[in-house]
C-alpha cells in the first residue's frame, strides 16, 4: 500500500507520518518512509537546491522548479517506491504529486493540466492508495514552522517558508480543491487539535483500508 501525507508548511504531517509508521509496525506491517524532494542520492541533491541553497534557489524559474521536483520524484519512484510496493511493503511518503499541484499549480500559477501530464511521467503511473491531507489555517502552520526553527538546533527556514502569506493561502485552497475532486483517495484531517487526537483519526482511516 502507498500512503502519502500532504499539507501546508507547519501542518504537522511529518510528525503524523512517523507516528503512523510506528502504529503500522506495531501491527506487524513492514514500512518504508520516504520524502519529497529526496529519498535518493540524486533526490537529496535536488532537495538542497530547492530548499536550502539560497543564492541559487531564490530566483528559480517556476517551471525549472517544477522540473527539478519531477526529476527527484522519477528517481524516487523508480529506485525506491516501485520496488518496495512490489515487495509488499507499506510506503509512507512525505509529500507526492499533490504537493506539486498545490505549490507549483495553485501557488505559482502554472498550468494544472501540464503539471498533471508531467506528474504522470515522473510517477510511471503510480498513485497513492490513500492520501492524508492535514489541514490547518495558514497562520497556524507558519507559526508552528517558526517555532520549530527557533527551537530545533540546526533547523533553518526553507525557501517556501519565506513566501508571502498569500502564496500559502493559495496552496491551502488548492489542497482543499484537490480533496473535493478526489474524496475517495484524499482524506482531510483537521490539524489544529492535539497531536494524539490527530493521530487517532489517521489510524482510524488507515486501519479501515489496509
Amino acid at each position: 500500500m502507498f500512503i502519502s501525507f500532504e499539507g501546508i508548511e507547519g501542518c504537522g504531517k511529518t510528525t503524523q507520518l512517523e507516528m503512523l509508521r510506528d502504529h503500522l509496525e506495531w501491527k506487524g506491517k513492514s514500512c518504508v518512509v520516504v520524502r519529497e524532494p529526496g529519498g535518493t542520492e540524486l533526490g537529496e541533491r535536488i532537495r538542497n537546491i530547492l530548499l536550502v541553497m539560497e543564492d541559487e534557489a531564490e530566483g528559480i524559474e517556476p517551471w525549472a522548479e517544477l522540473f527539478l521536483y519531477s526529476a527527484s520524484r522519477a528517481q524516487l519512484v523508480k529506485n525506491v517506491i516501485k520496488p518496495c510496493l512490489e515487495d509488499g511493503k507499506v510506503v509512507l511518503c512525505d509529500r507526492f504529486t499533490d504537493s506539486t499541484l498545490a505549490y507549483q499549480g495553485y501557488g505559482r500559477g502554472l498550468d494544472i493540466d501540464a503539471i498533471k501530464t508531467i506528474n504522470s511521467y515522473s510517477t510511471f503511473g503510480i498513485t497513492p492508495d490513500v492520501t492524508i491531507l492535514i489541514d490547518c489555517p495558514v497562520e497556524t502552520g507558519l507559526k508552528r514552522a517558526w517555532h520549530r526553527i527557533k527551537n530545533s538546533e540546526g533547523a533553518t527556514e526553507d525557501r517556501f517558508e519565506r513566501e508571502a502569506i498569500e502564496f500559502h493561502q493559495r496552496v491551502r485552497r488548492g489542497y482543499l480543491e484537490l480533496a473535493q475532486k478526489e474524496p475517495q483517495r484524499i482524506y482531510v484531517v483537521d490539524g489544529t487539535g492535539e497531536i494524539s487526537v490527530i493521530h487517532g483519526k489517521i489510524c482510524d482511516i488507515i486501519d479501515k483500508v489496509i
